[in-house]
């Protein structure tokens, strides 16, 4: 018996298939898909592979004297689907890289699952203890019991993977229910038949109706589950209740026998979020996340690929998850960059779930209140469906008013401080009625850039072209690679002591509102204070019990938290992402205006939303201020269409990245000028240049443009920019690498 065997080499000539024998003693195990050792070249090195076919006879063109046995079997809990390897080359096709970096990406975790004992906690006090309990929690700010409590006020039987993973609740706090009388552990081998485990959730379950639709949730699901066309746009404002669209369409998949994936941006991935879906398939669901450890990651898989698990929620990774009979996923705010892969491949989960969509016959389901403008097109040139929610869920609440502040005229009017005097006034209003507020300002840090007030210098990162920020530790921070320096005392460049910071970051505001307004308590939630590995939950427990008046944050704060008591929304610098060199830096921008003013008069009570900005005319703040998509639609098509930017065309940057600056520089400038000579499609080049963050990590990036009339000539392009780079790198310590 023979293999095929995709090989861990990064290299373009080599990304090809290897036929190597398999010994008799591995033919057991050395499966399709199964992770393999081989030696590979004249000097028989070991290097790790993939197992991609089997064949009873070599090649004809390929003498049995020249066939290598394949040395070892790597143990795997779970084997390859042959639909995750179409996916595999699809990706590679579509995104480069390698082959082996493709199926490294959408292949479940290499280790072996050891059997280990199913816990589950048991609730068995009364009614009333539980309430006398959740009342003494509360007044007591014993957060995690009241956590543990409320949850048990939904379901009397948790799996232990809830109470510990996504509760988060101490042994300590454990046993202390146990010692009360009210709580139970019970346990059972994985390896075991669950079903009694089960069968006792299901009878302890609280009874967790599903809510009402209303009419326009009703007919989404409906529209979406009728429709011919795989891929369904669900367009809905900030609280107008797509999730209760999602749950009920997982519902009607689970009752066909088929499974379904739900994906939602890694900072999103908030108990409240998994509790609702767990409240309503309860065993079926099971979560992944960044902070699992690979064998508990390769555990849930493997369960999902047994049927044990019918729906899995979780960041991109969630999309490769190995259901045999997947009926729907759905990409919950799809519009997240955080849904971009920064790795190779550097894949558009939105796009590979399409792909996975068409590979297993499910539903792609794209929910956002602020869809791209790419996804918003294909919408109405009829590509996939389109379903619009246009109201609150909650009866009575509506979109907050906006009001914009011309920063400008602050200026005129000699106020310097960061809050404007509208800004001001509401705080001090909100406040005095013991309302919340937020302030949002997309860049952390205390200050801005330093640099010497002499010779101009900025401080910048020794492994990274970007200039330091200082916070209040008196500590220079690098936010690309996370370098640390002390402040110097003289600039290093001309030995000045005129060294100043410039610019404001969200350390800064804190201290600012602190003065600003000193009765009010603050909290501040950024990359800084959520750390730790409590860092956001502790911080929104706070804010949520009002511990806090006022809540200073990054763009992390205005993503999908749900604070009935936040009135008011400040947004300090809403002009910020427009500045940054992207495209779609306007998209971005609204987006994130949008979502801010979201944030704010959820419940009854009306809310209010002030942006303050240098550029008050600019389209994407007007349009975000109006909650008007289709007016920031139409401005940026136009933009779109002059400059052949997506959905226009395609728009692909190819980047190459080397430890030598020079060289980098010249090779890539050598590629370019021998695509123009070998062009298969009309394509435009911009550059090549330098990136914008030209050196990350000690590694300087060179990046070449380019701009195509469709996909199909565009992947014509990307393979003759990857034949020719691989011409000319050879050995040399280059990578090459495509971002769309």
């Amino acid at each position: 018996m023979y293999a095929e065997v995709v090989i861990d080499i990064n290299q373009r000539d080599l990304d090809r298939p290897f036929t190597y024998r398999i010994p008799d003693d591995l033919a057991d195990r050395a499966v399709t898909g199964a992770p393999v050792r081989v030696p590979f070249g004249r000097s028989e090195k070991l290097r790790s592979g993939y197992i991609i076919g089997r064949f009873p006879d070599p090649p004809c063109d390929l003498s049995e004297e020249r066939i290598k046995d394949i040395d070892s079997v790597l143990e795997r809990g779970i084997g390859i689907e042959d639909q995750l390897r179409e996916l595999a080359i699809r990706m590679r096709e579509r995104y480069g890289g390698t082959l082996y970096q493709s199926l490294s990406v959408v292949l479940p975790n290499k280790l072996k699952v050891r059997p280990k004992r199913e816990r589950y906690f048991l609730f068995v006090g009364t009614d009333d203890k539980l309430s006398e309990m959740s009342t003494a929690a509360e007044q007591k700010k014993h957060y995690a019991k009241l956590r543990l409590l409320s949850a048990f006020q939904e379901n009397r039987v948790l799996p232990g993977s809830i109470v510990t993973d996504r509760l988060n609740i101490s042994a300590s706090t454990i046993r202390s229910f146990i010692n009360a009388g009210v709580l139970e552990i019970r346990s059972q081998e994985s390896g075991d038949d669950l079903q009694a485990v089960y069968d006792e959730i299901s009878r302890h379950k609280a009874s967790a109706s599903p809510k009402m639709l209303n009419e326009e949730q009703q007919l989404a699901v409906d529209g979406i589950l009728r429709e011919s066309r795989q891929v369904s746009l669900l367009f809905g404002i900030t609280g107008s209740g797509k999730t209760e669209v999602y749950l009920n369409l997982i519902e009607k998949v689970l009752q066909q026998g088929r499974e379904a994936i739900v994906l939602i941006p890694e900072i999103a991935l908030t108990y409240q979020t998994v509790m609702r879906f767990y409240e309503r398939f309860g065993d079926l669901v099971s979560v992944v996340h960044s902070r699992l450890t690979k064998g508990d990651k390769c555990e849930r898989f493997l369960k999902a690929q047994q049927g044990d698990i019918r729906v899995m929620i979780g960041p991109r990774s969630a999309l490769f998850t190995p259901f045999r009979n997947l009926g729907l996923i759905i990409i919950d705010e799809f519009h997240e960059p955080s849904y971009i892969s920064e790795q190779v491949p550097k894949y558009d989960t939105t796009e590979a779930a399409e792909m996975r969509a068409e590979l297993s016959g499910a539903k792609l389901v794209l929910g956002s209140a602020t869809p791209t403008v790419s996804v918003y097109y294909r919408a109405l040139q009829g590509e996939i469906a389109l379903f619009r929610l246009n109201a609150r869920a909650v009866a009575g609440a509506q979109l907050p008013s906006v009001e914009i502040v011309d920063m400008r005229e602050e200026l005129h009017a000699k106020n310097r401080s960061i809050f404007s005097r509208t800004l001001q006034e509401k705080i001090r209003t909100r406040l005095e009625k013991s309302e919340q507020v937020m302030l949002f300002l997309n860049r952390r840090g205390y200050s801005g850039a330093v640099s010497c007030r002499a010779c101009g210098e900025p401080l910048n990162c020794p492994h990274c072209s970007v200039a330091m920020k200082l916070h209040r530790d008196g500590m220079l921070h690098c936010h690309i690679c996370g370098y640390e320096a002390a402040m110097p005392k003289a600039c290093p460049q001309c030995g000045s002591q005129l060294l100043g910071a410039f610019g404001t970051g969200t350390e800064k505001v804190e201290e600012m509102a602190k003065e600003c307004f000193p009765s009010a308590r603050i909290l501040r939630m950024d990359a800084d204070t959520t750390a730790g590995k409590d860092g956001h939950r502790e911080i929104l427990e706070k804010f949520l019990h009002h511990e806090a008046d006022i809540l200073v944050g990054t763009q992390m704060i205005v993503k999908g938290h749900d604070f009935p008591n936040v009135t008011l929304v400040g947004v300090l610098a809403a002009d910020l992402s427009l500045n940054i060199p992207d495209y779609r830096s306007s998209e971005r921008t609204f987006q994130l205006l949008c979502q801010a003013e979201g944030r704010s008069g959820r419940a009854s009570v009306p809310g209010e939303c002030v942006v303050q900005t240098y550029l008050p005319e600019h389209y994407a703040i007007q349009a975000a201020a109006h909650h008007d998509f289709y007016e920031f639609y139409r401005h940026e098509m136009l933009f779109r269409k002059q400059l052949l930017y997506p959905p226009a065309g395609t728009f692909t940057a190819m980047i190459l990245a080397g430890a030598d600056a020079a060289k980098t520089e010249e090779t890539i400038r050598r590629v370019f000028s021998e695509a123009m000579q070998r062009l298969p499609v009309p394509a435009r080049f911009l550059g090549p240049t330098e990136m914008s963050i030209y050196k990350v990590k000690d590694l300087y990036r060179q990046v070449l443009y380019f701009k195509t009339q469709s996909t199909e000539d565009m992947i014509l392009v990307k393979r003759l920019l990857e034949e020719i780079s691989s011409e000319m790198i050879g050995n040399e310590r280059l990578f090459i690498s495509f971002e769309r």
